[in-house]
């Protein structure tokens, strides 16, 4: 079975939450793209350099299995005013399929409006943020409603994916009666 990933991400992302989904999702046999703003070489905060292959407007729901949002405040400050992405977002998850957002990556729950009523987890300075949106903040190393699965902080990256994969693998076997 061909399983393609999303991360959606920019220059300044927090170096964590992008490798590691990256390299972890490729593990598990995902082809994975990066999408920003423009295509080449983006860097995050403390160097290290990625090479998004998409833009924002190349990316069709289509295409993709599981969408990932990693955080980083500079990247996200830029990406969240893109209506693009916050459509994209918005519709992914009116279809249900799962998206694994880390730190910041909240930011872009609550710009496409899709937290309300929800129990979201997300870097302890957007508390507010959170729940003036209308979700619950919860702070633990994973947070799962519906088809989010939210962490707080990339020191919870192992669990975070791991419970991000499994529930991926659980919508999947079912959507194709294996369950």
């Amino acid at each position: 079975m061909r399983k393609k990933a999303l991360i959606i991400t920019g220059q300044g992302y927090q170096d964590q939450e992008v490798l590691y989904p990256y390299y972890r999702l490729q593990e598990d046999e995902f082809e994975v793209d990066i999408a920003a703003i423009n295509t080449g070489e983006i860097y995050g905060i403390l160097g290290t350099k990625m090479i998004a292959n998409k833009t924002f407007s190349d990316i069709k729901i289509e295409d993709y299995d599981l969408l990932i949002l990693p955080g980083g405040v500079k990247a996200l400050e830029k990406i969240r005013q893109e209506k693009t992405v916050l459509n994209f977002i918005r519709q992914w998850d009116l279809l249900g399929k799962i998206i694994g957002s880390i730190c910041h990556g909240a930011q872009l729950l609550i710009s496409a409006k899709i937290v309300k009523d929800r129990k979201i987890s997300g870097y302890y300075s957007i508390k507010d943020d959170i729940e003036n949106a209308g979700a619950v903040y919860i702070d633990a190393p994973f947070v799962i409603d519906k088809n989010i699965i939210s962490s707080p902080h990339y020191k919870h990256s192992g669990p975070w994916m791991k419970e991000t994969i499994s529930r991926f693998q659980l919508q999947n076997d079912k959507k194709n009666n294996n369950f």
